[in-house]
Formats: C-alpha cells, sequence, structure tokens
C-alpha cells in the first residue's frame, strides 16, 4: 500500500462572485439578448457562489490569441504548483529533495517543457527525480494521478511521490461561442491547483492508505466530454450524456470494486466525489444508492469553487482530512473526464 502524507490545495488570488463572473463574461460570448438571457439563468442555476480565475476579471476582456493565453498558463500554473507543493512538503515534514517521483498533470495549457520540469530547479529537487506530465486525462487526472502514484510507490515502497494538479479553465475562454456546452462551462469551471505527498509503505507517515485502484475506459463515449483543439485553442465539448455514463456504468464499477475488496457501498464512511457539477454529483449519488448528504463536502466545493478539473476531487479529499476521519474509516475516492474514462480509488484511515 502506499500512504497520502499530505494534501495542498491552492486558489488564485482572484476571486468572484458568480454573478460578477457572469456580467463581465456575457458580453464577450453572447451579443444577443434573447441568448445572453439563457447564458444568466444557466450560470445562476448553478449553485455555485463564487470563482478564483487566473487573471483579474477585466483582463479577459483582452485576452489575445491561443499562444499568449498558454504563455500565461505556464506562468500562473508553475506559481501555483510551486506553492502548493511547497505547503504540501510542509505539513509532511519533507524536503523538495525527499521526492523521488512526480505526476504533474492539467488539460487547461500545454508546456514543454512542462511545468514540474520548470519546478525542479525553482525548488532544487534532485537531478534525477522521475517525472510523469500528463495531458488529456480532464477532471480525471487527479484520481488517475493518485492510482499511478501509488502504483509507483507499491514497487518503490521507501519512495516519496508527489501529485500535482494545476487547471486555469478561465485562460480556456472562447468568445463569441454560443453553445450550450459553453455556456455551462463558463459557468462551472474554475481556476485552482493542488499538491498531494504520497510516501510508501515502508515510511512511517500518518494519514489514510491507498488500498486499491481501478480505472475503467467506457467504449464509444469519446464524444461526451472533452476539447476541440483549434485556431483559438481549447473549445469545450460537453453533452448532458455525462450523467448516463454515470447511470448505466457505476453502480456495477463501484459494486464489483468494493466486492473485489470484501466491502459493500454500506462499509464505505467517506465518499470523496469528483464535484463536476450539479446533474454529475445527483448522477453519482443515484448511481450508489445515497443521499446528498454522503456528498456534501462535493457539493459544498462545487459552491466555493467551482469545478477545478482535475483538482477538484483533491480539494475535497483535502476537506475530508481536514475535518478528521474516525480511525478505521473507508473511504472512496473517483472521478471521470474524457474518454469516458473513470478512476476509483479506495482509502482506509488506520486504526
Amino acid at each position: 500500500m502506499s500512504r497520502i502524507a499530505a494534501v495542498a490545495p491552492e486558489l488564485p488570488a482572484f476571486a468572484y462572485t458568480q454573478a460578477e463572473i457572469t456580467s463581465e463574461l456575457a458580453p464577450l460570448i453572447s451579443s444577443g439578448p434573447a441568448r445572453r438571457s439563457v447564458l444568466e439563468r444557466m450560470h445562476a442555476a448553478s449553485g455555485i457562489g463564487t470563482r478564483h480565475t487566473a487573471l483579474p476579471l477585466e483582463r479577459y476582456r483582452d485576452l489575445g490569441t491561443f499562444r499568449e493565453s498558454n504563455d500565461i498558463f505556464i506562468e500562473v500554473a508553475t506559481d501555483l504548483a510551486e506553492r502548493s507543493l511547497r505547503r504540501a512538503l510542509d505539513e509532511a515534514g519533507l524536503t523538495p529533495r525527499d521526492i523521488d517521483f512526480i505526476i504533474f498533470t492539467s488539460v487547461t495549457g500545454i508546456a514543454a517543457p512542462s511545468v514540474d520540469a520548470l519546478l525542479v530547479a525553482r525548488l532544487e529537487l534532485r537531478a534525477d527525480v522521475k517525472r510523469l506530465p500528463s495531458f488529456g486525462l480532464g477532471c480525471v487526472g487527479g484520481a488517475a494521478g493518485l492510482a499511478r502514484a501509488h502504483d509507483y510507490l507499491v514497487g518503490h515502497p521507501t519512495g516519496v511521490a508527489v501529485v500535482i494538479s494545476v487547471e486555469l479553465c478561465s485562460l480556456t475562454l472562447q468568445r463569441n461561442d454560443e453553445t450550450m456546452a459553453n455556456f455551462v462551462a463558463t459557468g462551472l469551471f474554475g481556476d485552482g491547483a493542488a499538491a498531494v505527498i504520497l510516501v510508501g509503505d515502508d515510511r512511517a507517515q500518518a494519514g489514510p492508505s491507498i488500498v486499491d485502484t481501478r480505472s475503467a475506459l467506457y467504449p464509444l463515449t469519446e464524444g461526451v466530454i472533452g476539447w476541440n483543439i483549434g485556431g483559438t485553442g481549447f473549445e469545450i465539448v460537453l453533452t448532458p450524456g455525462v450523467a448516463d455514463v454515470i447511470a448505466e456504468h457505476f453502480p456495477a464499477n463501484i459494486a464489483g470494486f468494493l466486492g473485489d475488496n470484501g466491502l459493500t457501498i454500506a462499509d464505505i464512511n467517506e465518499w470523496v466525489a469528483h464535484p463536476g457539477g450539479p446533474r454529475v454529483l445527483e448522477a453519482f449519488a443515484d448511481a450508489v444508492g445515497l443521499s446528498r448528504e454522503r456528498f456534501e463536502r462535493s457539493w459544498d466545493s462545487l459552491g466555493r469553487v467551482g469545478n477545478l478539473s482535475s483538482a477538484a476531487v483533491l480539494h475535497v479529499l483535502a476537506d475530508t482530512m481536514a475535518v478528521g476521519v474516525d480511525p478505521g474509516s473507508n473511504g472512496l475516492l473517483f472521478a471521470l473526464g474524457p474518454g469516458v474514462s473513470a478512476e476509483f480509488v479506495l482509502l482506509k484511515w488506520a486504526l
């Protein structure tokens, strides 16, 4: 097994109410009063109170080419990644030179050298640190990062692995895009980051253990969620089919995964669900036959910061660990993203 030693969520300094964001973005997205009214109603119905942005809100009026947006992504993402990683290391009582393996995930910007490579000099990480930058996993990236870091630590029980997620969804803004997908996305996604420190089984460290993980890829769902990448950057693909995929596959997926570990849904004390949006969270609850209250931390995170893509479930994990969990508790962390793909991570808090 591996153990989660620390989780450090991070947010950009700029924070705005949902109404402020809608007021600023609506004229950039839609010029007609009728369509703008639809956008405003959709944003208001999201249940989101505030979101953070990489830039001051007025800067988005003049945000230029994809190259300009991506250059800003590299700068801001590297700063957020550094801040979250330094804080996670401090909480775990470790130093940058203790890190053996880094997984970096993002789906809202691209860089080569990747952001994790830029961190090596900034934090004076070892030159032989292993790195695995990831692009394309989308909202599932944080959960998948935990699973792949766990895989590494099973084979390196004295090792230290880091998962870093940075998503700057606001920089993917598409002007004059009056599609329903863009209306939903501009009212749902926020900017944020997180760093997670994991250690191998031979290291004495507090925190929940990862008992098992499972991946799933659902055939013929590639058009449900993702990006179309063109001259203006990232154009959102987002359909109501996300909830349908959850309803079709999650009941058997979760029951089977838990059953293989000698557990049932009734044995799970902590549900760490990706806060993908109101319909997604409702679909998760329906899939496992539980009330909304069992996913309250995910709902709370969605309301406070929006859907942070791959970082979102890591923020919920941080909230779960911060409030304290009873010894001996079982937890299930899960998320889904483009593919459509899903990741499930079984957690155990030691007695």
